[in-house]
């Protein structure tokens, strides 16, 4: 299992500089004043939240950097993503939710088996579920925002939430500005956001 949160600053330095060197697309801010109908939160663990994606930093890397590809084409924008060693949070526009899940359905199979390969694992089930839920509300957006960006806090990685490097995180506050990501941390609170999924 790769755990982030065993390493030390200097190896946790290095995983941040390696990541960043490889130019990974990043998002703006999200907006106030936004027409919800085609913005979702979408998620997807492995199975039995096996740490399959956290086998070391070049497989977390590689997994985000799949995915936020797919965020990236026409009538798509991210706002918020996360990935942490056994599962993924992804908070996105998106005109064609079906036609993004396919594509989402089509990485699973790649990386399944990539990685049974490289584990010496061929016929291992790696990813277990994946669904998307449509923001209701203002108030349901930024919940999930917070909640994107307080995974890997929530899970016990890192203590702050720009320490995460796979992770929108801090960018986001970096962008948003510390005054104004606190204001909507304090205004939508995750509460029990996940609980009932969101599992180790």
């Amino acid at each position: 299992m790769y755990a982030f949160r065993e390493m030390s600053p200097e190896m946790r330095a290095e995983v941040v500089a390696w990541r960043k060197a490889r130019g990974l697309p990043w998002h703006s801010p999200p907006h106030d004043k936004m027409g919800y109908n085609d913005r979702y939160l979408v998620s997807a663990a492995c199975y039995e939240h096996q740490h399959y994606i956290g086998v070391n930093p070049e497989r977390m890397s590689e997994c985000e950097e799949e995915i936020l590809s797919i965020c990236q084409q026409p009538g798509r924008e991210i706002y918020g993503w996360c990935v942490v060693p056994n599962h993924y949070h992804l908070l996105l526009k998106c005109e064609a939710i079906k036609r993004f899940c396919r594509e989402i359905g089509k990485f699973h199979g790649r990386s399944s088996r990539r990685w049974n390969q490289e584990d010496d694992q061929l016929g291992r089930k790696v990813w277990y579920r994946c669904f998307d839920r449509e923001m209701r509300s203002d108030r349901h957006f930024y919940a999930s925002l917070n909640y994107v960006h307080h995974n890997p806090v929530h899970h016990g990685y890192v203590e702050k939430w720009a320490d995460w490097p796979w992770s929108s995180a801090a960018l986001f506050l970096e962008q948003a500005g510390r005054e104004a990501a606190e204001r909507i941390w304090r205004e939508h609170p995750i509460l029990d956001y996940g609980k009932r999924w969101d599992v180790d």
